[in-house]
């Protein structure tokens, strides 16, 4: 497991610690398990759902993953709730794409809930988004804190304001 840093700009929060593992299955698939520690009574995490699409996920608690190969421009982004919902979305460059409208990537969450740990797991199917080769990822976590302020936690950030899709938050590299 990876420790995941705060943005400077995060205030100190309920949450002391997250950490991420990402690794590749021999079945073509990308699994990632998330863990946050800390007072999570003070965390807002939605509510159980059906596994489904969602949508602005990040404006809550989520865990993310940005996928790239480290030569191509383009890039994918995964949203994770611990409600079960999930998004996907695919960018040509830097910020330029859109959310991807298809239940089939179904990505696979399990969310385990205590007083103090929240742990998400996922599988990402890496043939359905038709990446394959070396990997540079970037692994992050937004915690919406009770009062509905956003805390930003990432392997690596680029510098200014909380901004993930940035290449320099694409930290970590898998063969």
């Amino acid at each position: 497991m990876a420790e995941l840093i705060a943005h400077p700009d995060s205030r100190p929060g309920p949450v002391r610690r997250v950490s991420a593992q990402a690794r590749r299955t021999a079945e073509g698939g990308l699994a990632l398990t998330y863990s946050i520690e800390g007072d999570m009574a003070r965390v807002r995490l939605a509510a159980p759902r059906t596994p489904r699409v969602g949508y602005k996920l990040w404006r809550h608690t989520c865990c993310e993953v940005f996928i790239a190969t480290p030569a191509e421009a383009r890039y994918h982004e995964f949203n994770f709730s611990p409600s079960g919902e999930w998004a996907a979305y695919a960018f040509s460059a830097y910020r330029e794409g859109a959310a991807l409208e298809a239940p089939a990537l179904n990505p696979q969450i399990a969310a385990m809930r205590s007083p103090e740990r929240l742990e998400l797991s996922a599988l990402v199917d890496l043939h359905k988004i038709g990446v394959k080769g070396k990997l540079a990822m970037g692994l992050s976590v937004v915690v919406e804190q009770e009062d509905g302020g956003l805390a930003y936690w990432a392997l690596k950030h680029a510098p200014g304001r909380p901004d993930f899709h940035h290449r320099d938050a694409f930290a970590l590299e898998l063969a």
